[in-house]
C-alpha cells in the first residue's frame, strides 16, 4: 500500500526572503546585499556555520521592512536539535543591540533545567561553554551582560540586561503582582526582545478550538501581553519539534517562521554523529556489557588514531527510577566480577552470534588483545566513581539537580571523570552532550508512539557532532565517511535496544516524522584483507620502504599574486547565476538540470569597484590580512598578478535570458566572482606546500591487515562504485591476501596482472601494494612551480619494483570519467614526479620514483605504456 502523500506545508515568509534574494533588481538596497557583520563575528567564540548566518540574514531581512512592527514582531526559527539554536540567539542579542539600540532581553523556557544551561552559555565566563568573546566589544565600546530580575528605568550605555526565567514563574509573576517583581507595567515603558526557547511548549492554546476557550490561562497568551505591552517589542521563538502538521498549530505560525533548517539538511550536511540501531532480544547484563566494550573499543581506536582526551559516554536509559537504580546496581557487580576467562568466552559467543558488523569489527580486535589487561582496564574505567544516577522524574529533566547540572554539563572536559549515566530520560530538553556515543534502553518498557517519539527525540540530541581534535585539526563537521571504520566508528552514535516488531515499526516511524536518518546496523558489512605471510618474509617487507614528500610553509613572500591561493588568472573564469525554478520531489537523491545557457561579461572598472565596495572584505584593511604582498587597492584591480587579467567572465544564465544581461545582473556576476576569489584567499593562505623532499617510511609500518565497513545496499552506487573482496591468496605479487575494491580498481589490478610475468622477468621483486586508507602519513603534496592545492592526496597503487641496480615505485591512482576535471591537479602532481624532479633524503640514488596519468576505464590514458616505457626500457 501506498504511503499517504503528506501536505504540503507552505512557509511564505521564507518563500518571500528566498525570491527577495534571487531578486537582482534589488542588489542596491541594503539589506539585500547583508553580510555577517564584525560585531558578531569577533564577538562570538563560534563562528556561526552557513545555515546560521543564513538566518541572521532572513531576520535582518525583517526587521529592515518598512512594516516591521505589524508584520514581524512574531518570529519562528524552526531549526533542528543540535543545530545551534543558542549560537543563533547570541548573535541575534548582538545584533538587535547594535542595529536598534535594544538592551532589555527577557530569555523564557519551559524547564529550570534550560535556564542553568543558558546562564553558563550567555552570563558565566569561567564557562566552557560561555558563547561570547572576552572582553565583549563593540566599534571600541566595552560590552556587559548582566543578569537583572527587573528591567532597570535608567538604562547604563554598554550593558545589555538579560532576564532569565520559566514561563511558569514569569506567569505568576505577572499575573500576581508583588514588590520587586516584574509587572505588565514595567513592560511598557521600554522595548524588549523576547527570546522563547523551546516554543513548542507555547501553543497550548492553539492546539485545538477546544483548548483555545481558556485562552487567557495559557503561557502563549502571558508571552502575547508581553510582545504587545510596546510596539517595538520583538519575539523571537527557537525550536526543533513544532508541529505543523497540526493545523492549528500550523495556521499561528506559517506565516511568523522565517527560517527553517530541518534534520535530515543537518545530517547530510555532516553536523551530526552518523547513527545506527542495534537491536538485540537480550537481556540487560548482555547489552550493558555489549555497550561498554564498543564504549571501550571507541576510546582505543581514538588512542590508536592520536586523539587526546576521547572519552565516550554511555547513557543507560530507564523508564522508571526504581529500574534505573537497580540497573546501576546491577551494572557495578557485573564489573566488579568480571573476570579474563568470563570475558573471554562473552567475546567469542558474540562473535559467532552477532549480526551487527561494528560488534563485530570491535570483537575481532578484542580477540588479539590481553583479557587480562582489559579486565582491568574496563574496571578501572568505569567503577563505581566514573558512573552516576540521575533522573528526571520532575518537571526540571535530568539538569534539574545542580550537582547533577554541573557533572552533566561538563562531560565532555577531560577532568570530568563520567563514562557511564544512568538515568530515566524523557525529553531533556537542554542537555548539550556531545561525547554520548552510546544509548542502552534498559528494563521492560512501552513499546507505544509516545515512548518512541521521546526515544527520536533524545536519539536527536545524541547524534550531536563531538569536534574532537585529529592531525591538530578540529572539524565540527564529519571526516571520515569515507574512511577506515576504525576512525568511523569516533564518528558513530549507537542505539541499543530490542528487537521487536511493533516497536521497531513504531520507532521507525519516529525516526521518520523527525526525518532522523538512522541506519540498522546489520547494513553494513566489514570487510577484511590480511597481508600474505610469504611477503612478510620477503626483505622488501622487512627493509623496504614507501615514500612521500616533505612540506614547507609558503613564506609571505611569495603571496603575491591570485595564483598562489589557487585561482587561475589566466583562464577565463565562468560563475553560474541560473535562476530557473526547477521541481523535484521533496526526498530526490537525484540532481534536477535545468535548462541553460552561457553569456560573456566583459568586466570594466566600474563593476569592479562598485562589487568590490558592496563587500566589506575588499576593504583594503582587511585584504592586508590575506594578502601580505598587496600595496594598495588600485595594484589588486591592475595588477596582472591580481585582478588585472580579468577582461571577461562567462555567466550561466538560465535559457530564454537577455542576450544583453543588464548592468545589475553583470554586477551580479562580478560579486559572484569577488565571492569566490574572497573564498580561496581566506582558504589558501598560511597553508603548507609540498617539497620535491621525498622520505621513507617502513614498509612493514605501513602495510599491515586492515578492514573497510561498507554498506550492503548499494541502490544509489554506480556500477564502478561497488565495493567488493577478490581473493589474490594465488597472486604473490599482491601484498594482501583479498583486493577490497571497486570495479574500477579491479580492472586496474586485472591489468597489472596481465604482464606481471614479464615484469618477473626482469625484476626479482614485483609488488602491488594497495594503499590502507589510515596511512595518512603517506598523502603526497603538490611541489612543482606554482602551487596551487594545498591539500595532499594519497595514491591508491604503488608498483614496487626491485633488481639488483635499482628499485622502482610508480604511484598509480584510478580515476573515475566524473572526477577528471575536478582532479586534474592530482595527475599533474602524479606526472611531476620522476628521478630528476624529486630528492630522496637518506638514499644513494639506487631508488627512482615514478607518477603516471589517472588510469581510467580501458585505459584510456595508456597507463600500462607508461609503466612499460618507465620499467621495461
Amino acid at each position: 500500500m501506498a504511503k499517504k502523500k503528506a501536505r504540503e506545508l507552505v512557509l511564505p515568509i521564507v518563500h518571500e526572503i528566498k525570491d527577495y534574494t534571487s531578486d537582482f533588481l534589488k542588489n542596491d538596497e541594503p539589506r539585500h546585499s547583508f553580510v555577517y557583520p564584525d560585531y558578531i563575528k569577533h564577538n562570538l567564540k563560534h563562528q556561526l556555520r552557513d545555515y546560521q548566518k543564513q538566518s541572521l540574514y532572513n531576520l535582518n531581512y525583517t526587521q529592515k521592512d518598512d512594516h516591521v512592527a505589524s508584520r514581524f514582531n512574531q518570529l519562528l526559527f524552526h531549526m533542528a536539535t543540535g543545530s545551534g539554536k543558542t549560537d543563533v540567539m547570541a548573535a541575534d542579542i548582538l545584533y538587535f543591540y547594535h542595529e536598534f539600540g535594544y538592551q532589555n532581553f527577557l530569555f523564557v523556557v519551559n524547564t529550570n533545567a534550560v535556564i542553568a544551561k543558558t546562564r553558563e552559555n550567555m552570563l558565566n565566563v569561567q564557562s566552557p561553554k560561555y558563547l561570547f568573546s572576552q572582553p565583549l566589544s563593540i566599534d571600541g565600546e566595552t560590552i556587559e551582560l548582566r543578569e537583572v530580575t527587573r528591567f532597570p528605568t535608567n538604562i547604563e550605555p554598554g550593558v545589555i540586561y538579560l532576564r532569565l526565567t520559566t514561563i511558569q514563574t514569569l506567569a505568576n509573576e505577572l499575573n500576581t503582582p508583588r514588590e520587586n517583581g516584574l509587572t505588565y507595567g514595567d513592560l511598557e515603558k521600554q522595548k524588549l526582545i523576547i527570546l522563547a526557547d523551546e516554543a513548542h511548549h507555547f501553543s497550548a492554546g492553539t492546539k485545538s478550538k477546544a483548548d483555545q476557550k481558556n485562552k487567557n490561562k495559557t503561557w502563549e497568551y502571558v508571552l502575547d501581553r508581553i510582545r504587545q505591552a510596546n510596539k517595538a517589542n520583538r519575539q523571537l521563538e527557537f525550536t526543533a519539534t513544532i508541529d505543523l502538521n497540526n493545523e492549528f498549530i500550523y495556521e499561528k505560525y506559517r506565516d511568523k517562521i522565517i527560517f527553517q533548517y530541518d534534520l535530515k539538511e543537518f545530517q547530510n550536511a555532516g553536523y551530526s554523529k552518523k547513527i545506527a540501531r542495534l537491536q538485540a532480544n537480550a537481556d540487560d547484563n548482555e547489552k550493558m556489557l555489549n555497550a561498554v566494550l564498543l564504549s571501550q573499543y571507541r576510546k582505543r581506536m581514538a588512542i590508536q588514531a592520536g586523539v587526546k582526551d576521547f572519552k565516550p559516554v554511555i547513557l543507560f536509559k530507564s523508564n522508571k527510577k526504581d529500574v534505573s537504580k537497580a540497573a546501576r546496581d546491577q551494572f557495578l557487580t557485573m564489573m566488579d566480577r568480571l573476570t579474563a576467562e568470563d570475558l573471554a568466552q562473552f567475546i567469542a559467543k558474540q562473535l559467532q552470534t552477532t549480526q551487527s558488523s561494528t560488534l563485530r569489527q570491535a570483537y575481532t580486535y578484542y580477540q588479539t588483545v590481553d583479557m587480562g589487561s582489559l579486565v582491568r582496564e574496563l574496571q578501572r574505567d568505569f567503577q563505581p566513581l566514573n558512573t552516576i544516577n540521575v533522573n528526571d522524574t520532575r518537571s526540571d529533566g535530568i539538569l534539574g539537580d545542580l550537582n547533577n547540572f554541573h557533572n552533566l554539563n561538563t562531560l565532555e572536559e577531560p577532568s570530568n571523570p563520567f563514562r557511564a549515566i544512568f538515568a530515566v530520560v524523557k525529553l531533556s530538553e537542554g542537555w548539550d552532550v556531545l561525547n554520548l556515543y552510546d544509548i542502552v534502553r534498559i528494563g521492560k518498557q512501552p513499546i507505544t508512539s509516545t515512548q518512541t517519539n521521546s526515544e527520536a527525540q533524545l536519539i536527536g540530541r545524541g547524534a550531536r557532532y563531538n569536534p574532537f581534535v585529529y592531525e591538530d585539526a578540529t572539524s565540527f563537521t564529519r571526516r571520515f565517511d569515507h574512511s577506515t571504520p576504525e576512525l568511523q566508528i569516533l564518528e558513530s552514535l549507537h542505539y541499543h535496544t530490542i528487537n521487536n516488531k511493533k516497536y521497531i515499526d513504531n520507532l521507525t516511524k519516529s525516526f521518520e516524522a523527525m526525518q532522523l536518518q538512522v541506519e540498522d546496523d546489520k547494513d553494513f558489512d566489514i570487510l577484511t584483507t590480511t597481508v600474505k605471510k610469504s611477503f612478510k618474509k620477503s626483505d622488501v617487507y622487512q627493509y623496504g620502504k614507501l615514500y612521500y614528500n616533505d612540506v614547507e610553509d609558503v613564506p609571505e613572500s611569495e603571496y603575491n599574486g591570485l595564483a598562489k591561493y589557487g585561482v587561475p588568472v589566466a583562464e577565463l573564469p565562468a560563475v553560474n547565476i541560473e535562476t530557473a525554478t526547477l521541481e523535484a520531489t521533496a526526498f530526490d537523491t537525484q540532481n534536477v538540470a535545468g535548462m541553460n545557457e552561457t553569456r560573456l561579461v566583459k568586466i570594466d572598472d566600474a563593476l569592479v569597484k562598485k562589487a568590490m565596495a558592496r563587500n566589506p572584505f575588499f576593504r583594503f584593511n582587511t585584504m592586508k590580512k590575506y594578502m601580505p604582498t598587496l600595496n594598495s587597492i588600485s595594484e589588486f584591480m591592475y595588477d596582472a598578478q591580481w585582478l588585472g587579467q580579468l577582461k571577461e567572465i562567462q555567466a550561466t544564465v538560465s535559457t530564454g535570458s537577455d542576450t544583453v544581461l543588464s548592468r545589475e545582473t553583470q554586477l551580479l556576476v562580478v560579486e559572484k566572482y569577488l565571492a569566490y576569489i574572497q573564498r580561496m584567499l581566506i582558504m589558501n593562505y598560511k597553508r603548507q606546500r609540498g617539497t620535491n623532499k621525498f622520505i621513507g617510511l617502513p614498509i612493514k609500518e605501513v602495510v599491515q591487515d586492515y578492514q573497510k565497513r561498507v554498506p550492503v545496499n548499494y541502490s544509489n552506487a554506480g556500477i564502478h562504485e561497488l565495493i567488493q573482496t577478490y581473493d589474490y591468496k594465488r597472486a604473490p605479487w599482491f601484498v594482501y591476501n583479498e583486493a577490497i575494491v571497486d570495479k574500477l580498481e579491479r580492472s586496474l589490478i586485472e591489468l597489472i596482472q596481465g604482464y606481471v610475468e614479464e615484469l618477473q622477468n626482469k625484476y626479482k621483486d614485483v609488488y602491488f601494494i594497495r594503499s590502507d586508507e589510515r596511512n595518512t602519513k603517506l598523502k603526497l603534496h603538490e611541489f612543482a612551480d606554482n602551487v596551487s592545492h594545498y591539500a595532499g592526496f594519497l595514491p591508491d597503487f604503488v608498483l614496487y619494483l626491485a633488481n639488483e641496480s635499482y628499485i622502482y615505485q610508480i604511484y598509480i591512482e584510478p580515476k573515475g570519467t566524473q572526477l577528471l576535471d575536478q582532479d586534474q591537479w592530482k595527475e599533474n602532481l602524479l606526472t611531476s614526479i620522476s628521478p630528476e624532479s624529486v630528492d630522496i633524503i637518506g638514499e644513494n640514488g639506487q631508488v627512482k620514483l615514478y607518477g603516471v596519468k589517472f588510469y581510467v576505464d580501458g585505459d584510456a590514458r595508456q597507463v600500462r605504456q607508461s609503466i612499460q616505457n618507465i620499467a621495461l626500457n
